[in-house]
């Protein structure tokens, strides 16, 4: 990160400004600069570089529609000439640009194999304050995005449990953890019954942070690290991304990078599921019926709903310790890509002001988040006749919704948000390259900054 310095007066002059102040600012320049605009017909959007007589960059420009949009500079750290910039603009916009910059600079290279000198433009700003705060939010997208990224070979339960080691470590956090037969020793059956058939065992990962007397709160991280569908097998075209299927877990983790670094006063509490769903001799069977930790049987009616059955668990673990709030991260339905697209984060709550304060976060720092309705006649869509319910409907309708309410009946007296999200870019857009990326955890990280103080 070590593209955004702190300096007050090094660096070629960046000026970034918006569309309506551009006429203005023009109108203040020397000829020289005006000539030079006009004859290589720059219109007021996007980047012009102006030299100075000798015929060197002197100052570079940067217009955009809207500079509180946190991805509005998201591709300008790779369009400038290598170099240091010092910042001009408004005070409003610093925080949204240094975080555009950084983000910007993101590449998950670790399989490529040439990797020649890219070094890109440093931009210096005179605000120790935002640039660390940007630094921040830039590792902990990007360790998001890096989790992701990782083939499924390389990001196996026992991968995203180094992961949670390593960021415990530097946070003096705590891990245990549960794995494989233990599972069902300490009662986790439904975590135990979708890993069971891979030779990566699953295993139930617990960091703790903070201190004990303040309020706790629980985050929970879907950790498929790969999704064959199970013995309901996904097609190829379904099947080719699903190392993403642990996105859940990479949010949860990037999130609790975000709050112990800013060192809130919570007891921070991380709970992933880590589980291949894997297709062998012992693995799940539409049909087959798991009594849950809760108690509740479960009928197994497609064995790709597994996401499901492993946040189950974990969602009724989370209840004993009676937190303040509990917030899950899953990559769990395509039937809210289907409802909200790939590019929002569709999420579910029992607590209606909870649920509005992290809407309004989100909307302030480009980081947008969509509320979804838990309705609750759907619930007769669970009914099976030999079990207590059925892990998904049998008719298509409402995928998100069910899901979100199977899981409700996990969590009975706690405050709750369900984040259903993408995990994943399929286009590139300014600031976010296609594949892994980071959805709602700076919505949340600012709504519980502001109740946490």
């Amino acid at each position: 990160m070590n593209n955004l310095l702190n300096a007050e007066n090094n660096g070629t002059a960046l000026i970034i400004l918006e569309k309506t102040a551009y006429p203005a600012w023009l109108e203040q320049q020397d000829k020289r600069c005006q000539n030079w605009l006009e004859n290589t017909q720059y219109k007021g959007d996007g980047l012009a570089l102006i030299p100075n007589n000798q015929g060197k960059l002197s100052q570079a420009l940067f217009v955009v529609t809207d500079a509180h949009d946190y991805f509005a500079c998201g591709d300008l750290i790779k369009q400038l000439p290598q170099g240091q910039y010092l910042l001009q603009a408004q005070a409003e916009h610093v925080t949204a640009i240094s975080f555009g910059w950084l983000v910007g600079a993101y590449q998950y290279d670790r399989y490529i194999t040439d990797k020649s000198d890219k070094t890109l433009a440093s931009l210096a700003i005179n605000n120790a304050e935002i640039v660390a705060s940007a630094i921040k939010f830039a590792q902990a997208t990007a360790l998001t995005r890096d989790l992701v990224n990782t083939p499924a070979a390389d990001m196996m339960p026992v991968d995203i449990a180094q992961a949670t080691l390593e960021l415990a470590e530097t946070f003096n956090g705590a891990v245990t953890q549960i794995i494989g037969d233990e599972l069902l020793v300490h009662n986790y059956p439904t975590i135990h019954a979708v890993g069971r058939a891979s030779i990566n065992t699953p295993r139930l990962i617990d960091l703790t942070w903070g201190d004990k007397s303040h309020p706790q709160v629980t985050l929970i991280g879907k950790g498929v690290c790969f999704d064959s569908g199970g013995l309901d097998m996904k097609p190829a075209a379904g099947m080719r991304n699903m190392k993403k299927d642990m996105g859940g877990a990479a949010h949860v983790l990037g999130l609790a990078q975000l709050i112990m670094a800013h060192n809130l006063p919570i007891y921070l509490r991380v709970l992933i599921p880590a589980v291949e769903n894997a297709v062998s001799s012992n693995a799940l069977r539409p049909g087959d019926v798991v009594t849950t930790r809760k108690g509740l049987s479960v009928e197994i009616h497609n064995t790709d709903a597994e996401g499901r059955l492993v946040l189950c668990d974990a969602l009724a673990e989370a209840e004993n310790d009676e937190p303040e709030l509990i917030i899950d991260f899953a990559t769990l339905t395509g039937a809210m890509r289907v409802a909200l697209g790939t590019e929002i984060a569709g999420f579910f709550s029992n607590n209606d002001q909870i649920a509005a304060e992290i809407t309004s976060a989100g909307s302030k720092i480009s980081d947008p988040v969509w509320r979804m309705p838990l309705h609750k006649p759907y619930d007769d869509l669970f009914q099976s006749t030999i079990a207590d319910m059925t892990n998904c409907p049998t008719q298509p309708f409402g995928g998100a919704i069910t899901a979100a309410l199977y899981l409700q009946r996990f969590v009975e007296k706690t405050d709750w948000v369900h984040f259903d999200v993408m995990a994943f870019n399929v286009r590139h857009l300014p600031g976010r390259p296609l594949g892994g990326e980071a959805f709602a955890i700076r919505a949340v990280f600012d709504y519980l900054q502001a109740r946490f103080k």
